[in-house]
């Protein structure tokens, strides 16, 4: 009974442009522009409905709280005096990313035969590296059966930014692996987030073989385009790899190598000639779901934005009619979500794994997303300009609306 869950980060109340990411291009050039929490987590929530038609099963978690006053606590200030960076910084909405929540090793890889996770650190970011304690309570919740293993974050310096920069191969879901770990190298004009040693510290615990485990580092091109994460660059699904034709640093070295592991890979290069870093990114045609529903037919689910790119449209279309691995395209609006950028991959962490060993509060179908959107209806602030973040009518606002999800999902343990 083991299938591929899609964990969806329901996207917060607080969701707001502050412009905290250098690297992450489109949340910075949106900096300061005004965010709609309420429009942002109905788009996510229409987007896991998607997923559901398709016959995925779909999962959630939920939002942390924000702002965050422990954090703020253990800087021995508080939100009415921190300065407006730091307000803005204990207020980020970014946990909504669930790709960056954890990194995921199904127990076909394991050598114990479970299923790992281990929760990011986060830590290149500020307002990012306070996330992990609370995404860490929802993993034990949500999988606290003996079938999973749940592991704390790596330690500083390393940093480790989740299953964004891990990626994964099989014939089949349920079938041992090929796990990639890519991470990038210091020097370029922006941060490289992912570690080497992080990713080290994750294949261990994880127990996986080694030599069913690549360690890849991603382009300094591609980072310095953008691509602050692979996942915006590369994305695999069972024997497909779709990928940038610049995504990594040695191409045929890691092509090379995955195909002696798994001959049968099927290498989906998109060339740079016809899809640009800069085109790649700005659509983030690769920050897509790459999925396999249960009537065999692969499908990639893009951003409207992709839609609205004539050359990236251009390739898609002539992908498919090529007869090319991937066999459908679907077009989901995600937008307040791409402004601050994260694409449809971004918004969910992937679980290989039995559904009744995940805690049933986790899992939605089409009557429980009623229940959330009805609340993000009722509570969700409209609108987030930047000069309210510092209102104390807001975080009244935020923390009101967080505390009547919980209770409408019956996860008030995670107040």
């Amino acid at each position: 009974m083991l299938r591929e869950i899609n964990f969806d980060g329901i996207v917060g109340p607080s969701h707001n442009y502050a412009g905290l990411s250098p690297g992450n291009l489109a949340a910075t050039s949106n900096a300061g522009t005004i965010a709609h929490p309420r429009a942002a987590a109905l788009q996510g929530v229409a987007k896991m409905r998607e997923n559901l038609a398709l016959g995925l099963v779909q999962g959630v978690f939920v939002p942390p709280a924000r702002p965050d006053h422990r954090w703020l606590a253990a800087l021995h200030t508080d939100y009415a005096d921190a300065d407006a960076v730091m307000k803005a910084r204990a207020l980020s909405a970014s946990s909504m990313w669930a790709a960056n929540a954890a990194t995921v090793s199904p127990a076909a890889d394991a050598a114990d035969g479970r299923c790992h996770l281990t929760v990011a650190n986060l830590l290149t970011m500020p307002h990012r590296s306070h996330e992990w304690p609370a995404t860490l309570a929802q993993l034990r919740l949500a999988f606290a059966d003996p079938a999973f293993a749940v592991h704390d974050a790596v330690p500083p310096p390393f940093g480790d930014e989740g299953a964004a920069n891990h990626m994964r191969l099989a014939a089949t879901h349920d079938a041992p692996g090929i796990e990639v770990f890519v991470y990038g190298e210091g020097g370029g004009p922006f941060p490289a987030r992912q570690h080497v040693e992080a990713s080290r510290a994750v294949a261990r615990a994880h127990r996986l073989d080694a030599g069913r485990v690549l360690y890849v580092q991603q382009s300094p091109e591609a980072i310095a385009a953008g691509a602050f994460h692979n996942d915006v660059v590369a994305v695999a699904n069972e024997r497909i790899l779709l990928t940038h034709e610049q995504a990594f640093a040695d191409r045929d070295g890691f092509y090379g190598a995955l195909r002696a592991i798994m001959p049968d890979v099927e290498i989906v290069e998109v060339p740079a000639a016809e899809v640009s870093l800069a085109d790649a990114i700005g659509s983030y045609l690769f920050n897509a779901q790459l999925v396999t529903p249960p009537n065999g037919t692969t499908t990639l689910i893009v951003p409207g934005e992709a839609q609205g790119h004539p050359r990236v449209w251009r390739w898609l279309q002539a992908h498919i009619a090529g007869n090319g691995p991937i066999r459908r395209v679907d077009v989901v609006d995600v937008r307040e979500s791409m402004a601050n950028g994260g694409g449809p991959a971004c918004l969910r962490l992937r679980v290989v794994c039995d559904p009744a060993t995940v805690d049933p509060r986790f899992l939605v179908d089409d009557a429980k997303l009623d229940r959330i959107a009805a609340v993000i209806e009722a509570h969700w602030p409209e609108a987030i300009a930047p000069e309210a973040i510092g209102n104390p009518a807001l975080v009244a606002h935020v923390e009101h609306a967080r505390a009547t999800l919980l209770e409408a999902l019956d996860l008030t343990a995670l107040l």
